[in-house]
């Protein structure tokens, strides 16, 4: 008799408890905001709550159907097609916020390169599967410089190069790190690692000592109060946001720094609020529901029965927790400031819909577990 497929339950509640809190948080932290400049205190939250209905549907779909068949080459290649087209599209349309990261679709946009993490990340999983099932024990597998390593980064090198030049450096970051996550858990050599690293150190001073806003970041980094008005303005007003909220916080919706003092207070910084809001248990909650939320899903990739379950799982992870422990760094001042959403809190629909695309794909790897 076979056995009943049964979904993580822990990573669903988890998911689904980041996404109500987050719903939460953007209304709190918007709806000052959306009165002024839109006349509807809940303008913000309902685009949300739209994407989070898409999402939630999309991730439903993605629990039911075999993660397996997405391993299929025509879809893998199909992804990375589409991806590369909206990444070059995305490129000639009009700005906004002085970026080339969104396409219009009527009343809605769709941001590109949120997409790219994902398929990256399918690629990848898919591509070191396949090498390791077929190469040889005499063969030198991921160190193989020319039959793995290149065809492995080519296309992800390449996705995070046409985001850079949106720009959207954080994105492009995230892509190459869980690339090098997945390739060092299947057997990458250090040495590749610190090549990598040093040939990276030109690139690195060119896109960032040499951009003056990506500059003026790493100063402010250093020492906010140097610049409070100007380029400290944003980390220091998120410091006064996460030190204001004491132990318990001052209330939802009361949030003082959310009233025109905090630049993107229902986006990379929301955080703040919630800490202001919440205070210190509220923060911890959070950072409990993305620990759990990594426990579980990096248990799903060591139970996956296959290699591209186990890398597939294993990328969907980093990419998850990775992100949030970059927003959570940023907004405590632990890392300069970049642009990257909290995940499934964040007010961003692009967002939201791949990190309940991805969370699909992982609960239904972990259904899975323990098959031999």
């Amino acid at each position: 008799m076979p056995r009943s497929l049964q979904y993580d339950r822990k990573l669903f509640g988890v998911t689904i408890g980041l996404c109500l809190l987050g719903a939460v948080m953007v209304f709190s932290a918007s709806a000052v905001m959306a009165r002024a400049q839109f006349g509807n205190g809940y303008w913000f939250l309902i685009r949300q709550l739209v994407w989070l209905a898409l999402g939630l549907a999309g991730m439903f779909g993605l629990m039911n159907m075999d993660y397996r068949r997405l391993r299929q080459p025509r879809v893998v290649f199909t992804g990375l097609a589409v991806i590369f087209f909206m990444l070059l599209i995305v490129l000639v349309v009009d700005r906004s916020h002085q970026t080339h990261r969104w396409l219009r679709l009527g009343p809605a946009s769709l941001q590109p390169s949120e997409l790219a993490k994902l398929v990256a990340t399918l690629y990848l999983a898919w591509f070191l599967a396949l090498r390791t099932r077929q190469r040889s024990p005499a063969e030198p597998g991921v160190n193989d410089l020319v039959h793995t390593l290149a065809p492995a980064l080519g296309p992800v090198v390449l996705l995070a190069g046409l985001i850079v030049i949106e720009p959207d450096f954080g994105t492009a970051l995230m892509i190459l790190l869980v690339a090098l996550v997945l390739l060092y858990v299947t057997g990458l050599s250090l040495r590749y690692l610190l090549y990598a690293g040093v040939a990276a150190l030109p690139l690195l001073y060119f896109l960032v000592l040499r951009v003056p806003y990506r500059y003026h970041r790493i100063a402010a980094f250093l020492s906010p109060d140097a610049d409070p008005k100007g380029h400290g303005f944003q980390l220091l007003q998120s410091l006064i946001a996460v030190g204001s909220g004491g132990l318990t916080g001052v209330g939802l919706m009361e949030s003082r720094q959310k009233l025109f003092y905090l630049p993107e207070a229902h986006t990379d910084f929301i955080y703040a609020v919630l800490c202001e809001e919440w205070g210190y248990i509220g923060a911890i909650v959070i950072l409990a529901l993305f620990a759990v939320y990594g426990w579980r899903g990096f248990r799903a990739a060591l139970k996956a029965p296959d290699d591209f379950g186990r890398l597939l799982a294993l990328g969907i992870s980093t990419m998850v927790v990775g992100q949030a422990l970059i927003n959570l760094s940023v907004v405590l001042g632990l890392l300069p400031t970049k642009g990257i959403p909290l995940p499934f809190i964040s007010y961003g629909g692009s967002s939201l819909l791949v990190m309940l695309l991805a969370t699909g794909v992982l609960l239904n790897i972990s259904q899975h577990a323990d098959e031999p």
